[in-house]
């Protein structure tokens, strides 16, 4: 059974910065594409980026481009998100999530491809 824990959001002022954590138990996690969503009331679930298994490949939402960076370290089986330039709009709940097939980053922008699901860690940004 696969258990992702989200660590590192807060209370922070527009364009500050935060760093988001992922751990993982699990077999599976470094062998998987895991991906960060965020969510505010009200509204879907939103996509923001996702890192393939080995780290080589990364995708991101237009929103988010050049202001996050997704990373990995398998090793230590957690996925980081890098939030810098945050933004007022960027305040959601962030989850992370591992893709349901291994070694695959099909569809990785859709919450249905993704089979387990970390609890979530509240941003806020301020203006």
């Amino acid at each position: 059974q696969v258990q992702l824990v989200e660590s590192g959001g807060g209370l922070v002022q527009a364009g500050g910065s935060l760093r988001l954590s992922c751990a993982a138990s699990g077999r599976t996690f470094s062998s998987s594409t895991v991906g960060w969503f965020r969510q505010t009331p009200g509204k879907e679930r939103e996509f923001i980026a996702a890192i393939t298994s080995s780290g080589t490949r990364t995708y991101y939402a237009d929103s988010v481009k050049g202001r996050f960076a997704i990373s990995r370290d398998n090793p230590k089986n957690t996925v980081y998100l890098q939030m810098s330039s945050l933004k007022p709009e960027d305040t959601a709940v962030y989850y992370c999530a591992q893709h349901r097939v291994l070694y695959s980053a099909g569809a990785y922008d859709l919450p249905q491809e993704y089979q387990y699901w970390g609890q979530g860690t509240q941003v806020t940004v301020s203006s």
